[in-house]
């Protein structure tokens, strides 16, 4: 079983460095499916997609047949590679799978910069006491998804033989606004605040606005649902980084 996780994650720097971009999340996993093709045709190899390459929702809940229009490098680059993986199950029958991921957060994750997922920057900054900054009012919807249900969807997909040449959303139940996500941090983990500030220009013209997902395919599929909360997932966030918060400030 290979679990393709590895990525460059950043939106903006994708802008600023597409090359560096497209190397890692298009060529690295053409790279991957070769070597699966030709030294190790028999694995099952699950690659992760993110929600950001649909781009602007045509239609909510989102699923799996929404159009793509990816409005970073980032996103566009995930979804040409999420393509080679479909194309590589169909053409050279591999087992192959995709799972998409939004907004994933809890331990281990990387919480001291911006540019990694906002809700675990914003995590990072709550634990510091730190005020929060959401760009504009923060109305823009987004689903979020605890780090154990996010493994329990990779496992599950890479165990099914129903999921081969398929593409899931897994993601959570409930859709907040990241003004709410970010009252919750504060509410749930911190003493800071949240701050409201203008949307700087680089990053209005990427942003995609409310993404409403379903989770309704890989739980007819695959039997998987989500089962830790926000509330639940910011808590158990706490009491992990509290013992350890220095080494992921670095």
């Amino acid at each position: 079983i290979i679990f393709s996780c590895a990525s460059s994650t950043s939106h903006s720097f994708s802008m600023r460095e597409p090359w560096i971009d497209t190397d890692v999340n298009s060529k690295g996993v053409i790279n991957l499916l070769e070597a699966v093709r030709r030294f190790n045709p028999k694995a099952k190899f699950v690659h992760l997609g993110t929600s950001t390459q649909l781009g602007k929702l045509a239609y909510r809940p989102a699923d799996e047949k929404h159009p793509e229009f990816p409005m970073d490098v980032y996103s566009a680059n995930k979804s040409v590679s999420e393509k080679y993986t479909l194309i590589y199950s169909k053409a050279f029958h591999l087992r192959s799978t995709v799972v998409r991921l939004s907004n994933v957060f809890g331990p281990r994750a990387s919480i001291h910069n911006s540019e990694a997922t906002f809700n675990n920057y914003f995590i990072g900054l709550a634990l510091q006491e730190k005020d929060i900054t959401v760009y504009g009012d923060g109305r823009q919807m987004r689903n979020v998804l605890y780090v154990d249900d996010a493994v329990s969807s990779l496992v599950l997909a890479a165990q099914s033989e129903k999921s081969t040449g398929e593409v899931f959303f897994a993601v959570g139940d409930e859709h907040f606004s990241v003004a709410e996500i970010a009252e919750a941090t504060v509410k749930h983990i911190g003493a800071g605040k949240v701050v409201h500030v203008d949307w700087p220009r680089e990053l209005k013209t990427t942003d995609i606005g409310d993404a409403i997902l379903s989770n309704k395919k890989i739980k007819d599929f695959l039997g998987w649902t989500p089962t830790i909360d926000l509330k639940s997932g910011l808590a158990k966030s706490k009491e992990y980084y509290k013992s350890c918060l220095d080494q992921y400030l670095r």
